[in-house]
Parts: structure tokens; sequence; C-alpha cells
């Protein structure tokens, strides 16, 4: 009978065992759920702690007249009834041009297709001399097909990025020229206002997260 007794005591012993690693990970996984659940929203200032400012006050802009990539106004009403992600760059640009276009494509995909569709992209030069429409026609849509391309009168162009805070300035080489300008990604709401920006370095979930966030704060 004493084999039988062991046998029936490891039994007993190895439900208890199982029963309590059921426990733990159950209070494992009601530990983390709870934490998902009860993490804070995002706020304003826990986005500008991750690089993210959004205004108190959207900014309104000067009425303005320039071009797209495919020779069509583009004018101050072209921000609005959609959000409006925007890039000051230039076509030349070696480094840090390329690699925000491909990123803001990225973000894009992390986004839902109604999302998607609610939201435009622009690469807005700051070299017009060599940019025209045909050459952001080339440049632009490599990125994404949906991205625009925006060009016109420098003076234009300059208020434009004066308005939403882009710095930039002409450098002279030798035999050539090259444009310094500010990283950062403007974002326009769908009244066509100045309304927040997102500074680099950018993760592009990390964007289209608090894109969605700002979006959904905005009163419709």
């Amino acid at each position: 009978m004493a084999p039988e007794v062991d046998r029936n005591a490891q039994k007993r012993g190895i439900r208890r065992t199982v029963a309590t690693l059921v426990t733990i990970v159950a209070v494992v996984i009601g530990l983390q759920v709870y934490k998902v659940t009860r993490e804070p929203p995002l706020d304003r200032e826990a986005l500008r702690e991750q690089g993210t400012v959004v205004f108190d006050q959207p900014r309104r802009l000067t009425d303005f007249e320039l071009v797209n990539h495919r020779g069509e106004p583009f004018t101050d009403e072209s921000l609005e009834g959609v959000w409006t992600l925007a890039f000051f760059g230039f076509t030349h640009c070696p480094d840090i041009c390329p690699v925000t276009m491909a990123e803001l494509s990225r973000m894009m995909d992390e986004l839902s297709p109604e999302r998607a569709a609610d939201t435009q992209v622009l690469l807005v030069t700051l070299d017009p001399a060599r940019d025209t429409p045909e050459v952001l026609a080339e440049y632009v849509p490599y990125f994404h097909e949906d991205f625009v391309g925006v060009t016109g009168d420098f003076l234009t162009l300059k208020r434009f990025a004066n308005e939403a805070n882009v710095a930039f300035a002409k450098v002279t080489l030798e035999n050539d020229y090259t444009i310094d300008h500010g990283g950062q990604v403007v974002l326009f709401n769908p009244r066509g206002d100045y309304h927040a920006f997102f500074k680099p370095p950018f993760d592009p979930a990390k964007m289209a997260e608090h894109y969605r966030v700002i979006s959904d704060a905005f009163p419709h």
C-alpha cells in the first residue's frame, strides 16, 4: 500500500504546484492589465516631455499663395478640412530631409486608413530657385504617392516658414550653396491654424500616437 499512498501524495503535490503556478500567472497578467488600463492619458505636459509641443492657442497664418508639385495652386485654404503635417526642407538636402520624409512615410503606415485619409503631408521647400514643381514632382512621391510638394515665391515661402517658427539660412559653399534649417515637423489643424510641432529625432510610431492624441482632442 505504501507505493499507492506515495503516488497519491505525488499527484496531490503536482496539483498544488500547478494551481500555484496558475495563480501566479493570473496575478502577473492582472497587474499588467491594471497598469495598462490605469496608465494616465498623454496630456500636453506629457507630450512636451516626449518632444511634441501643443499650443494652448493655435496660431492663425497670414494668407498665402503658392503652388504644389502638380502645378496647382496651394494656398492657406489648402490647409483647411484636413490635418496637415509639414516639413520645411529642400530636395538637395543630403541627410535630414530624406530621412524625415521617410520617417513621415512610416508614420503614415501607423495610422488607420480613416485617419490617414484625413491627413496630408507636405514638403515645403526653402529653396524655390532649384525646387520647381517639376523637381518636386520627381522627389516627393518617391517617399509616398500622396505626399505634396510646395514651392513658389521666395518671400512668401519665407513668411510661411517664419510663421511656422522654422528658421533657415542660405549658406554659400565653393561653387554651390546649401540651406541650414530647423528640423521640426509642423502640425496644422483642420481650420488651417498652426497647432503643434514635433521635435526631432522622430520615432514614427510615437509620432503617430501623439498625432492621434492631439487630433482626438480637437473639437469637431
